[in-house]
């Protein structure tokens, strides 16, 4: 087969390029070269240098001229967004989201397949058709495309590039799907946990910087969190880092497969939900979980109060989960999302700030925000493709040592 890599991409390994790239991106606006050194700390003739070879690699392009005190015009340099591409998959058990992103992490194309298939290899080959259809569609040359990366419910063993046991996807086990898509679409493939591919996501927007660290809440077919410290997503040393669905939130809740009671994965989700609905006497009509789960916030918003009790009972049992995450990792901020957030978040960001302020361990010292993802309802796979930028675009001290 004759794989298909991107080429001319730019060299990874480059602390200083990354630096200058990544204070062109945030800047919005774009910097000159004398504000490119006040803004890294690197020397007038590293950046003369760095961003000559990116002007000449169309990665970086002049933007004008800015008169700003005596001296000469200074010449701004802006990120050519439409330069590099990078595709981001999101793997649900319902649907296959697939979004393309420019190098300002702008989504400019977006494909999203419902499947009813089990089979792995079934779905990736869905995947691989979804993705070389979304780069056609959007009129690029492949050789543009830095990479794809795919977000992907846990555990994931991220060395071997493999799906371990996810619990809403039946039958895949151990599935190399990085190998498996890579030789699919002959593009380099990066597979990452969803909550963290979320977590990235959101990061890159640079709404939180002010912050540094925020936990990301994430509501989807089940739930999962993520963390971010420090400006950097943390994935733990298997990169398996909010694996929560077995932490208990109601004692006297349903049994879980795990043997205990009230586990988020049998209370939060929202299947645990329309159950209690159930339970409750709320009838609600649909074919499956999302159907019910929409008609149930629906009618919580349209004044249902045995509707709404649900709801306001399952923030509730999510708000013990959440301060005891909170409390532990002493973060700055929650943020929620995911493709379940945008139904609940009316009631969610109504009931959760006043109930983590109960259960907040630095209440005397401080607030505890809670806000609704910048992102939208695709996240993870937006946060997916961010995670392939990153690779690019974001410095990082290790890349110190690969320095030529």
């Amino acid at each position: 087969m004759v794989m298909r890599r991107g080429t001319n991409l730019p060299r990874m390994g480059d602390f200083n390029q990354s630096v200058i790239l990544e204070a062109i991106r945030r800047s919005g606006e774009g910097l000159s070269r004398i504000e490119l050194v006040d803004a890294t700390g690197l020397s007038a003739q590293t950046v003369t240098n760095i961003t000559r070879r990116l002007l000449d690699e169309k990665v970086i392009a002049e933007a004008g001229r800015t008169i700003n005190g005596p001296g000469k015009p200074r010449v701004t340099l802006r990120l050519v967004a439409e330069s590099r591409y990078s595709v981001g998959v999101h793997l649900d058990p319902a649907v296959i989201t697939v979004v393309l992103l420019d190098m300002a992490g702008t989504v400019v194309h977006r494909h999203v397949v419902r499947t009813s298939e089990r089979d792995a290899h079934e779905i990736v080959a869905t995947m691989a058709r979804t993705i070389d259809a979304l780069i056609r569609d959007a009129g690029i040359d492949r050789s543009a495309v830095a990479g794809v990366g795919v977000a992907a419910p846990g555990p994931i063993d991220a060395d071997r590039g493999t799906v371990i046991d996810p619990p809403k996807l039946d039958g895949w086990h151990r599935v190399p799907l990085r190998a498996v898509l890579a030789e699919a679409t002959g593009l380099d493939v990066t597979l990452e946990k969803d909550t963290t591919a979320a977590a990235v996501g959101e990061q890159w927007t640079g709404r939180w910087d002010a912050d540094r660290s925020f936990l990301f809440v994430y509501l989807g077919t089940g739930i999962g969190a993520s963390l971010v410290r420090d400006s950097e997503a943390v994935r733990g040393s298997s990169h398996n880092w909010g694996e929560i669905g077995h932490i208990i939130v109601d004692p006297d809740g349903p049994e879980c497969v795990c043997g205990s009671r009230g586990c988020v994965e049998v209370v939060c989700t929202p299947q645990a939900i329309v159950e209690r609905a159930a339970r409750d006497g709320v009838v609600l009509d649909g074919d499956d979980v999302e159907e019910r789960f929409t008609r149930l916030c629906a009618r919580a918003g349209e004044g249902d109060a045995a509707a709404a009790e649900v709801l306001r009972t399952a923030a509730g049992h999510l708000a013990v989960l959440i301060s005891s995450l909170t409390n532990a990792m002493d973060v700055d901020r929650v943020v929620m999302g995911g493709p379940f957030w945008t139904r609940v978040s009316d009631v969610y960001l109504r009931e959760l700030p006043v109930l983590l302020e109960r259960r907040n361990a630095t209440h005397a010292l401080r607030s505890l925000p809670v806000d609704g993802t910048v992102v939208g309802d695709d996240v993870a796979a937006v946060g997916a493709a961010c995670v392939v930028l990153d690779e690019i675009l974001s410095p990082r001290p290790s890349d110190l040592y690969l320095e030529d």
